[in-house]
């Protein structure tokens, strides 16, 4: 008898599904997001069937459960380790997205060279055939013999194989190209993608293997899919960068079992991904001398203090209305900036560009970078010289006063490591700082923007 399909309409960003089409998803709000998926009502009656007596057997109390410590092991690479919280974690499913060309599968690849040792490893492809694989190896100087390579698609049948053959790890690029063959709807699809993912997932809780997952993004930079897809894996990885620059950032947006503020950070070269132990000494290196509109800032990620680099350029506007432009920077904060400046501190932007730039690819997404962006788009007006020894980090109110920010002290002591003598801190986080940073470095508490820019230069 052949197996019945009804039609249904499901949302790509929720997974919602309905049974009509809607211009607006029901569920998440988003317009023209529902696609067309043939649903098997013969596949779907099976996954709801359960066995009783299976999950009355599996029921525990909480008081009776013996507490083991989870089971990590490194890969390697200690930047890749950092964001996952100290090592993989075993029957955990990793997630990672990215832009195209960005190094997804080079650093998945990597990994194989080290973890090859004790680990037989499954490094299964739906995009590239093993001779390409092969080649892009031999490349990154990979040549361990516990690696091995499946180009296959059909994502029941690879489940069936890694259980006859235990492994103890799968790499999976990408989850777009896998697909379930009880379903009609193309790779890729919302429903391919949702249960291929949770294939995947119950493989890895099964075996107690880690599993990891290579995610296409869509032109938003969110990976491909429902959100659906990030709430069943464990860790959500994403790689940040832009392709023309050497530069990536590895950062957590989801991790069940560590912190989600750490960062990594590598460099791109001929023979693959390369670790940055120091990231602060790599962005504020080839920093001009003596020039106008630059200045240092200092973000916290998560354990880690990164110094950064802050140009900021303004110059008179050829048109009626004044240009703006933000990279590495939020566009609206930089706006809320300016106004700041001209409302509270008496500098007039009106008739001016103003440009900032972030060296180095990184995102300054933290408010302590206000205050550099703000002596930043002053020093380029005034064309006033900041001191290459000076750094500045601190929030801006609309009031135009500075405001406190955490963990000052581990910023100052970054700052006095790396040679800065003179630290612009908001007033509020004077008392914060051991007596013995202030010996190795002149620290200053300023109260507002114009009181801050007066002690820099």
């Amino acid at each position: 008898m052949a197996t019945k399909s009804k039609l249904v309409y499901v949302c790509t960003q929720c997974g919602k599904e309905n049974t009509k089409w809607y211009g607006q998803c029901p569920g998440c709000g988003e317009w023209n997001t529902l696609v067309e998926e043939f649903q098997s009502k013969e596949s779907f009656s099976k996954k709801q069937s359960t066995n009783a007596v299976h999950i009355v057997s599996n029921v525990k109390q909480l008081s009776g459960i013996e507490s083991e410590t989870m089971q990590r092991f490194g890969t390697g690479m200690k930047e890749l380790d950092r964001v996952l919280g100290g090592g993989i974690v075993r029957g955990s499913i990793v997630l990672l997205g990215g832009d195209p060309g960005i190094g997804k599968s080079t650093i998945f690849l990597q990994i194989c060279e080290y973890l090859g040792n004790n680990m037989k490893i499954l490094y299964v492809s739906g995009e590239e055939s093993a001779h390409q694989i092969k080649m892009r190896a031999k490349r990154l100087g990979v040549n361990t013999e516990n690696l091995y390579i499946l180009a296959e698609t059909d994502i029941l049948g690879i489940s069936e194989y890694v259980k006859s053959e235990n492994y103890d790890m799968v790499i999976v690029d990408s989850i777009q190209t896998m697909n379930l063959t009880e379903l009609t709807s193309s790779p890729g699809s919302v429903s391919q993608i949702r249960e291929c993912t949770s294939v995947l997932m119950q493989l890895g809780k099964s075996l107690d293997i880690p599993i990891f997952v290579i995610g296409h993004v869509n032109k938003d930079g969110a990976i491909a899919g429902p959100k659906v897809l990030e709430h069943i894996v464990d860790t959500v990885l994403y790689f940040e960068g832009e392709r023309h620059l050497s530069y990536r950032i590895l950062r957590a947006v989801k991790n069940r079992f560590g912190s989600t503020n750490e960062i990594g950070v590598f460099e791109m070269a001929n023979d693959g991904l390369r670790e940055v132990e120091n990231p602060s000494l790599m962005l504020i290196s080839g920093r001009p001398q003596s020039s106008s509109g630059t200045c240092i800032a200092c973000i916290n990620e998560g354990s880690r203090i990164i110094l950064s680099e802050v140009q900021g350029l303004v110059t008179p506007t050829g048109f009626g209305t004044p240009r703006r432009m933000a990279t590495g920077f939020d566009y609206n904060r930089l706006s809320m900036i300016i106004a700041v400046l001209e409302k509270r501190c008496g500098y007039f932007f009106g008739n001016m560009d103003a440009y900032v730039n972030v060296i180095g690819g990184i995102k300054l997404n933290e408010p302590a970078a206000d205050l550099t962006v703000a002596v930043t788009l002053i020093s380029s007006l005034k064309d006033l010289v900041v001191p290459d020894d000076v750094i500045a980090f601190g929030e801006v109110g609309l009031a135009g006063e500075i405001r406190a920010v955490n963990n000052c002290d581990m910023r100052v002591t970054e700052a006095a490591r790396l040679g800065f003598r003179k630290c612009i801190i908001p007033y509020n986080n004077l008392k914060s700082i051991p007596n013995e940073i202030k010996k190795d470095i002149e620290i200053v508490g300023v109260k507002t923007i114009r009181q801050a820019f007066e002690s820099l230069v």
